[in-house]
């Protein structure tokens, strides 16, 4: 396996980033890595890319212990972080010198920026200053800069974030592409991207791992399962919804809309209709919904 993770946790103060991670990422596969804002993904990814210490635990990457060998462990990951840190006063291929220098790349550095300004669509654009390039030229710098020592893992966070639908699409094609000889982990909030580039789905909520699947199996697993959504005419008490026969949760939308999870084996929108009636509660509409990975997600880390 690439990276194995065991008990990993991580404090900032009082306040519990992760808590007590353990999993395996085998080489070759493309990992989507989900959860809401302050889940513990971003520090999941810098702790594995040695940018922060882990307070307790252990991550092996590649056999090297990222505090023990932490330059050996740098030497096999690239990096792209969310905010992409590149300078803007410098020309691209400029730029790409530069990291290659600091890789100590030597002679084989100019080859090396050639195949990666191709590998990135850059060809038309080498010539320009990065400050002059969209913000999707910019995250394909950000992508050959990370792949420029040719590193066996390769870490995205939220890569195509603010970029338009053409630019998601290219982004996501040279990801799927780096992806057949790479392991890659990608961050990322736009559940089509993951349906569409990754073969296994770990999603963190609260500095904990709330599942771990194959994105197939993942999709099934809540399939027994049907999503309604509710609209009231006026606010209702919250807490008599679950006692609906066949309802499991309650998801609270607004004061007057909410959805409720119910299990398949009967259907409850007619014991929805007829508790409404008894509370003289006035339903302006009911809709049920197909399940997808968007809705797996929010049952998860709601």
């Amino acid at each position: 396996m690439s990276i194995k993770i065991e008990n990993l946790t991580k404090l900032y103060g009082t306040q519990k980033a992760l808590d007590q991670i353990s999993l395996s990422i085998n080489p070759g596969q493309i990992t989507g890595l989900l959860g809401p804002n302050g889940a513990g993904k971003s520090t999941l990814m810098k702790i594995i890319a040695c940018f922060l210490p882990p307070s307790e635990g252990s991550i092996n990457v590649y056999g090297y212990d990222v505090i023990q060998s932490s330059l050996a462990v740098r030497k096999i990951i690239g990096y792209l972080p969310e905010n992409n840190p590149l300078y803007p006063e410098m020309y691209v291929k400029e730029f790409l010198q530069f990291v290659a220098g600091l890789y100590n790349m030597g002679k084989s550095s100019s080859e090396r920026i050639e195949h990666l300004i191709k590998l990135t669509g850059l060809s038309k654009e080498a010539h320009k200053k990065i400050g002059q390039l969209s913000k999707g030229y910019k995250q394909r710098v950000g992508l050959a800069q990370a792949l420029m020592h040719d590193p066996q893992v390769l870490i995205l966070d939220e890569p195509t974030s603010g970029l338009d639908p053409n630019q998601i699409i290219e982004i996501r094609n040279l990801i799927q592409e780096i992806g057949q000889t790479k392991t890659v982990i990608l961050s990322t909030h736009i559940m089509q991207e993951v349906e569409a580039l990754c073969k296994r789905v770990i999603i963190i909520n609260q500095g904990k791992i709330v599942a771990d699947e194959d994105t197939a199996i993942l999709s099934s697993r809540v399939k027994d399962k049907v999503y309604i959504t509710l609209e009231f005419e006026l606010p209702i008490d919250e807490s008599l919804l679950s006692t609906i026969p066949g309802v499991i949760k309650v998801i609270h939308l607004d004061d007057l809309h909410f959805k409720l999870i119910a299990n398949t084996e009967t259907d409850i929108r007619g014991e929805i209709f007829r508790f409404s009636v008894e509370h003289n509660w006035t339903v302006l509409s009911m809709q049920r919904e197909n399940q997808n990975l968007e809705e797996i997600f929010r049952s998860l880390t709601f």
